[in-house]
């Protein structure tokens, strides 16, 4: 138990562990105000038998009574408001934290990782946690305390009964003790049910489209109904091995408040103990258990608490890149690759490559498809770090840059684009929150989307759906062109951003490309001829390594993939229907 809170303890925030140790120590005085009872009960009870009722044994015994139930009353509500602050505010800087840290993961990580076990973690997980852990602490140290303090006043009235209740509690302790451990054996397979689930119902939700172009409702719907019969399972086990083991520590804690009240009564028959310690320690004796009893039933909440904290832990523990370089703001922005090699689980991706990007020129990437083409401009944006060689931005190794001062330099625009569920003008300002509205209607008329955010309901305040779901493909690719020419980056880098758009928007998403690339240094990779023909040099990439780089009228001299590559796509333009 202890254990399990010092963990809880340490995932909290200097701030908020104080106010936790500051609830333990109200929690004390709550205990102290609470057990002020007993006395007050053994001064009324030998005032009566001694039939020594009077004035000041009344006020005596109401003063102790109301400073009980007004200490307790007061402490109470601050140790409640310290927990509860405390336990909320640390699940909800936790977010916070975990999103911090994943934006500084290699993006292999993402790889390897599901979106529905980040999502469960930092939703389901957390959620728990922040109500949980604030209940479950608050009642087991509560419990615990009183316990403590009542066992305590115990002794002072009768070592012996003293004794007795010390030996119950340390009982309750075992029992308590193996009532956990049969508990964890099925807390650990209720959360990964749960983040299991979340997982599959995300995946299901995010691939809707491409479930129902192809009819496969049947084996999607089969893993749903599979899953949730795991986590259905998983809810029954933990609930039909937690309720008799619970129940079996309730019956503990009554027994023991038996043992005691015929200890006292034996050793009243005796001649031992007299009649108003008697009557005062019957009283103890449900006292001292009715607290143990509601914190024994919320030790067994701690296991998920602890179980909360190691998943959140597992993210944070994650090994960041070394993002912690300077603020440079380099002179140029040539890029060059020097000898950079890069392998993933064992594979080589990218073999020995070297590359020279002039500033303000544009470079196009072509190759095979699995070829390593988005993974060579991941390595220039340091969205992963080289295994062998290095990348310099303006002669400095990127990894001198510290990671934000090297995202100024890159706009990206990517095949699939994601934006955000909110406004369209928000959207836009992604990269500048303080731009004005202006500002944003008039990198809108550049990217050529201005005509089209101005017919819809709201114009620039209409809020999108998640993901951009609510409008088409180029008018996404449009609106995140308008969101690059906003951020205003000397380098572009475009990751087949026209490859899927229809003919109807290919102008405008053409025009808008045009506007965003004025000036700057173009890295594009691109299925289309017009695309790259046009380029300062075209680079073909196969099997992670450069095969033909030069000039499209230099390359279209030589046999190989790019005068294929042309020659297939000439090819399928003439195709026509019979």
């Amino acid at each position: 138990m202890l254990k399990m809170l010092k963990k809880f303890f340490d995932f909290c925030n200097e701030t908020n562990r104080k106010k936790f140790y500051g609830s333990v120590l109200l929690g004390v005085l709550d205990a102290l105000f609470g057990a002020m009872r007993i006395p007050a009960a053994f001064f009324a009870i030998t005032a009566v038998l001694n039939k020594e009722i009077n004035s000041k044994t009344l006020m005596t015994v109401i003063g102790f009574m109301l400073v009980s139930t007004l200490g307790k009353m007061v402490v109470d509500r601050f140790s409640s408001m310290l927990q509860t602050e405390a336990g909320y505010d640390t699940c909800a800087q936790k977010r916070i934290e975990i999103g911090e840290h994943l934006r500084y993961l290699p993006m292999g990580y993402f790889n390897d990782t599901s979106l529905g076990r980040i999502t469960s973690v930092t939703t389901n997980t957390l959620e728990q946690m922040s109500d949980i852990a604030t209940r479950a602490i608050m009642m087991v140290l509560k419990g615990s305390i009183t316990t403590a303090v009542i066992a305590i006043g115990m002794f002072l009235f009768d070592v012996r009964i003293g004794l007795i209740s010390m030996i119950c509690i340390a009982v309750f302790l075992l029992v308590n003790t193996v009532t956990n451990r049969k508990i964890a054996r099925v807390a650990d397979e209720k959360i990964e049910a749960d983040r299991e689930m979340v997982g599959v119902m995300l995946e299901y939700i995010q691939g809707i489209a491409e479930i129902r172009n192809y009819n496969i409702f049947a084996r999607n719907s089969s893993r749903i109904a599979n899953s949730v019969e795991r986590k259905k399972k998983a809810d029954i086990q933990a609930e039909t091995t937690a309720i008799p083991a619970v129940g079996f520590q309730m019956l503990i804690c009554k027994l023991a408040g038996v043992v005691i009240s015929a200890a006292s009564l034996y050793f009243y028959f005796t001649g031992t103990m007299e009649l108003n310690y008697l009557i005062t320690m019957l009283m103890c004796s449900f006292m001292v258990f009715e607290s143990l009893d509601s914190a024994g039933i919320y030790t067994a909440l701690l296991k998920i608490i602890g179980k909360g904290v190691d998943l959140a832990n597992e993210i944070l523990e994650t090994e960041q890149m070394d993002v912690d370089g300077e603020d440079i703001h380099p002179e140029t922005r040539d890029i060059h690759l020097d000898h950079v090699s890069f392998a993933y689980e064992n594979r080589k991706i990218i073999d020995d490559v070297t590359l020279d990007i002039r500033e303000k020129t544009t470079t196009a990437i072509v190759g095979p498809s699995g070829g390593g083409k988005t993974t060579l401009t991941s390595l220039i944006a340091r969205f992963w770090d080289v295994n062998e060689g290095e990348v310099t931005l303006g002669g400095r190794n990127v990894r001198d840059y510290s990671f934000d001062s090297l995202m100024e330099n890159f706009s990206f625009v990517f095949q699939r684009v994601y934006l955000f569920e909110d406004t369209i003008a928000n959207n836009i300002r992604f990269g500048r929150p303080e731009a004005s509205i202006d500002e944003v209607i008039e990198a809108s008329k550049k990217a050529c989307c201005h005509d089209f955010i101005m017919s819809l309901p709201e114009g620039y305040d209409t809020v999108i759906g998640e993901g951009g779901a609510t409008i088409s493909g180029g008018e996404k690719q449009r609106i995140s062109i308008a969101r690059a020419i906003m951020k205003d980056a000397p380098i572009i880098v475009l990751d087949e951003a026209t490859a899927n758009v229809d003919p109807e928007n290919e102008k405008e998403l053409s025009d808008a490309i045009g506007n965003l690339t004025k000036e700057k240094t173009i890295i594009m990779i691109a299925h289309r001829l017009k695309t790259v023909r046009n380029a300062d040099q075209i680079i073909v990439v196969d099997k992670g390594r450069i095969v033909q780089r030069g000039k499209h009228d230099e390359l279209m001299k030589e046999q190989g993939i790019y005068r294929n590559f042309v020659s297939g796509r000439k090819q399928a333009v003439s195709w026509k229907i019979a």
